[in-house]
């Protein structure tokens, strides 16, 4: 069953993943993107502030890292809170829907940074045959 062109007027209940256009694959691009999974495992621990977040995600522009926050806040899994201070003082944390979303993604990473060695050691592997 081909998805609807507008997802305002039906319903979706469940995803297609494998679909074209279903909207499935704009949130797992957005969940899984490079700085939107580091910015959901960093939030499980506790609540942070922008330049708490730029200064533990080496690499992050700020650009990329507002960007990041602004669209896992649309989607539901980010809380942002700002308090009526001068400067505005804003804090970010995860909704009870992104700490569900976070045990996943924290398990992938720890597969991945449990084994990044072996990965190294194929590649280097493959690189050397390949010469």
């Amino acid at each position: 069953m081909a998805w609807p062109k507008s997802t305002k007027t039906v319903r979706i209940r469940q995803g297609n993943l494998y679909a074209a256009d279903c909207p499935t694959r704009i949130v797992l691009d957005h969940v899984m993107s490079r700085w939107g999974s580091l910015v959901i495992v960093l939030l499980m621990e506790k609540t942070y502030r922008f330049s708490e977040l730029a200064y533990l995600i080496g690499g992050v522009s700020e650009k990329m890292l507002a960007q990041t926050l602004r669209i896992l806040e649309e989607d539901g899994f980010v809380l942002r809170k700002v308090y009526p201070t001068k400067p505005p003082k804003v804090e970010y944390s995860l909704t009870s829907f992104g700490r569900e979303l976070a045990g996943h993604v924290y398990a992938l990473a720890g597969f991945v940074q449990g084994n990044v060695g072996k990965v190294m050691t194929h590649r280097d592997k493959i690189r050397r045959l390949s010469a």
